[in-house]
């Protein structure tokens, strides 16, 4: 098949080279994107006087079946095709003869393909924001579920103070809020047309390039013709966006593998999002979970990839460039797979909140309250830091928890110990004891809750 570009050359590209440069096998993806520029652009052609009515009419009534046929199977975009452009374009002239020809009047490959790319884009940001609201709105209830639910707090993977499950849960609601903004972020910046900058320079034609962002419902147009065909910063964010996302994700992922592990007992995961082992019969194994993890690194590689792609690449529009779209769609298929299993997944986990509570009492969690009983006896800080410290050294060594020391036992590391100590020490007081903004207690935890409902109602 004759290129359309054919009229400058001698002879035919060499075949495997052909085959090995085509893009046809992945923009593809692309067609309905393509058609929907290609019929705006016809459409603002005739307007402005450039190509007839008559051909505006043969083209849009010609490329409106070549979308029905391909959505229907009847038209199969395969390897004949250098790209998805030509392909459409190609087909249109085969369709309905000289008209076809006129529909590439000004404008090239260069702006169409990133037009193409960036209004598929823009709905797969929708897609994206809608899938995180789901998994929001899943932690919210969760968490209203679990106010009084005590858990283990850790850092360094060790006891540290006991925090409400809906807390913990509420943390990760933190991170995919802050996802969804940073989604809408670059929607704001992938939400101008490139359509209309010509190969890198503009155009020689009076086109009213307002009257297409319009059409295809793009805010504004880019402002310098050789950035808009030459800048793929829109995928390069979207990209990293997804990385952070899948980074939040594989954290969650790890903590639910630890708490569905016989050691923690925290939850159980529904079977449904579960595997066994060909060889031990016992075995549940979180496999939806460590998918989700190890496909972290899958996007992350689209990010470097695609980093790499434009690190070198001089203005403006480069051949290299044709390589964005591979990273692009695989990490956007990966993100909007892993947030639907992960939400599905989530939902179906079941607590055992008995065994968050039996572990809370468990690592001397409470040692943190003790010493700031003694500083609110008048005790300075280092000075309690010291004290409890050494009366948990002695209880490692006895094997015994805080609580358990009589109130003589405890005097004997400092006067200052009453009996309120013991209702100090508690493990559900040492939660509403934090009067701070945005901590574990009871009242914050409503509050946090409420405002991430409001959040979301906001987003919509």
């Amino acid at each position: 098949m004759s290129k359309l570009w054919h009229g400058r050359f001698e002879k035919e590209t060499d075949g495997f080279a052909d085959e090995w440069a085509a893009s046809i096998s992945f923009d593809k993806a692309l067609y309905k994107e393509d058609i929907r520029g290609s019929i705006a652009h016809a459409r603002m052609l005739a307007k402005q006087d450039i190509i007839s009515g008559e051909d505006e009419r043969l083209i849009v009534s010609g490329l409106e079946e070549i979308l029905d046929d391909i959505d229907a199977g009847r038209i199969e975009l395969t390897g004949d095709y250098e790209d998805v452009h030509m392909a459409v374009e190609s087909i249109l002239t085969e369709r309905i003869g000289e008209a076809g020809k006129r529909l590439h009047t000004a404008r090239s490959r260069n702006d169409q393909v990133a037009t193409d790319a960036r209004l598929w884009l823009k709905e797969e940001i929708l897609r994206d924001i809608e899938l995180l609201k789901d998994l929001r709105k899943a932690l919210i209830k969760t968490a209203k579920e679990h106010t009084d639910t005590v858990m283990p707090g850790f850092t360094h993977l060790q006891h540290a103070q006991p925090v409400s499950l809906a807390f913990h849960l509420l943390a990760y609601q933190q991170m995919f809020a802050r996802d969804a903004d940073r989604l809408w972020d670059c929607y704001r910046r992938t939400d101008a047309m490139p359509l209309g900058s010509g190969a890198l320079a503009g155009v020689t034609y009076a086109t009213d390039r307002e009257y297409l962002a319009g059409e295809l419902q793009f805010a504004a147009v880019c402002p310098n013709a050789m950035d808009a065909v030459s800048d793929r910063d829109f995928a390069v964010e979207y990209i990293a966006a997804c990385s952070i996302i899948m980074m939040h994700l594989s954290r969650f992922c790890e903590e639910i593998i630890l708490w569905c592990s016989g050691e923690f007992g925290f939850a159980v995961a529904d079977d449904a999002y579960s595997t066994g082992s060909s060889i031990m019969p016992q075995k549940k194994n979180p496999d939806m979970a460590e998918l989700v993890r190890g496909k972290t690194g899958r996007v992350y590689g689209s990010l470097v990839s695609i980093l790499t792609v434009m690190k070198g690449l001089p203005l403006a529009y480069n051949k290299d460039m044709q390589e964005d779209k591979v990273p692009l769609f695989d990490a956007a298929g990966t993100v909007r797979g892993s947030l639907v299993v992960f939400t599905a997944m989530f939902e179906t986990l079941r607590f055992d909140a008995d065994a968050m509570e039996a572990a809370a009492k468990k690592g001397y969690m409470n040692a943190t309250d003790a010493a700031d009983y003694l500083v609110c006896k008048g005790v300075p800080f280092r000075e309690a830091h010291e004290i409890i410290g050494a009366l948990v050294l002695s209880a490692t060594k006895e094997g015994k928890a805080i609580e358990e020391f009589s109130l003589d036992e405890l005097r004997e590391h400092s006067d200052k110990f009453g009996e309120d100590i013991y209702d100090a020490i508690d493990i559900r007081a040492c939660l509403d004891a934090k009067l701070s903004d945005g901590s574990t207690s009871g009242a914050s935890v409503a509050a946090q809750i409420e405002a991430a409902e409001k959040s979301l109602k906001a987003f919509s």
